[in-house]
């Protein structure tokens, strides 16, 4: 909430299934307006009502009626979202629209009248650092990369001074990414819904995908994840399994990544639609719930390094290490200290609590945002 310029007239909010968008939207006009402050304004899109009235239409009523603050939850779900809110945008200048939408959609690329208008953000999981304060009752600030290269022997004596933060770790790789853990609902099974919720109906509704595709989708994301997860994906091999060409293939995992399913890493200068250098899940917590095969500890340590520094860096492959960071620095993910270390590069260590020159404690990476 603090990084959003809230005077904005149009705001678009993008995240992945079961980050919290609709609480996001909700807890704002709590903080903002109270229960009882009829100037702002929540409303889901999937309500039938639409079906047969504009959102113009609504916003005008709301506008005639004092509304100052028009909350929108999930806008992909109604046909023509973009126009409308063009059209609201140049009829009410003083009334204020905050919109959701799912990462898959590309707000700019694909809506050119609102590419000048829309101020987009991205609301993601929670980070280590979020989880930790939850958890353990704490308020720990976010580090910038540069800070902790700089200064993460301090920060993390700081911090194990007043926390044990391995010890909340596992569980955040297992869970802690989704704020529904808190839910008195079975994880896994909550997990694997909204998996299959993104590939049915964010992917194949928004990328406009025949329904009778779905299982191809399904079968190429289980095989990535079975199969591929840290390693370079055989697109070849892939195709001929889900009966497909390579080119559609390559499209599917664009769709994957940009529905925040899969992370591709890619070699300096290159980007789809070339061939990915490897495969990761988005995120830690996609390794577990499909549960067929042994989670493999390091493939989880380079996917919790990945997804914490995605938010505000640049990653790619490189010959000299597991990934490069930002064009210019070279990290290494371990598990524990490594006895031989190169000059100049940066080692992650899973089991250590606070490091020295170039060795950081792998948890603290999850302190970015």
């Amino acid at each position: 909430m603090d990084e959003i310029n809230w005077s904005d007239r149009l705001i678009g909010i993008k995240g992945t299934r079961g980050v919290g968008k609709t609480t996001f939207l909700l807890q704002y006009a709590k903080e903002h307006f109270g229960s009882d402050n009829r100037e702002c304004l929540y409303m889901n899109l999937n309500q039938f009502y639409f079906t047969t009235n504009r959102i113009v239409d609504f916003a005008y009523d709301f506008h005639l009626k004092g509304g100052k603050v028009l909350l929108l939850d999930q806008v992909f779900k109604y046909p023509g979202w973009s126009e409308e809110l063009k059209e609201c945008y140049d009829r009410f200048p003083d009334l204020r629209i905050v919109f959701t939408g799912s990462s898959v959609m590309r707000l700019k690329e694909d809506n050119p009248d609102l590419s000048d208008k829309v101020r987009s953000y991205n609301l993601r999981g929670f980070s280590f650092r979020e989880y930790l304060n939850l958890m353990a009752k704490t308020a720990f600030r976010p580090y910038t990369l540069n800070e902790l290269l700089e200064n993460h022997t301090e920060i993390a004596r700081a911090i194990v001074s007043q926390v044990k933060p391995l010890a909340y770790f596992h569980d955040y790789q297992h869970h802690g990414f989704y704020p529904f853990f808190m839910e008195k609902r079975n994880f896994s099974e909550n997990l694997l819904k909204t998996m299959n919720m993104i590939l049915e109906v964010d992917v194949l509704l928004i990328k406009q995908i025949e329904q009778s595709y779905l299982p191809k989708l399904k079968k190429l994301f289980y095989l990535l994840y079975a199969e591929a997860p840290g390693l370079p994906p055989n697109v070849s091999q892939l195709s001929k399994e889900i009966e497909t060409s390579r080119a559609t293939v390559m499209n599917y995992m664009k769709y994957m990544k940009d529905g925040r399913l899969i992370n591709l890493l890619y070699p300096l200068g290159e980007e789809f639609p070339k061939k990915p250098a490897k495969v990761y899940m988005q995120n830690p917590n996609l390794l577990y719930p499909m549960g067929t095969t042994v989670v493999d500890m390091q493939t989880a340590r380079e996917t919790f390094f990945y997804n914490q520094l995605f938010k505000d860096n640049t990653l790619n492959s490189t010959p000299k290490a597991h990934f490069l960071v930002n064009n210019d620095k070279c990290f290494h993910i371990e598990e524990t200290v490594v006895a031989k270390q190169i000059v100049g590069h940066y080692y992650a260590a899973e089991k250590i609590e606070v490091g020295e020159n170039g060795v950081i404690p792998l948890w603290l990476f999850g302190f970015l945002y």
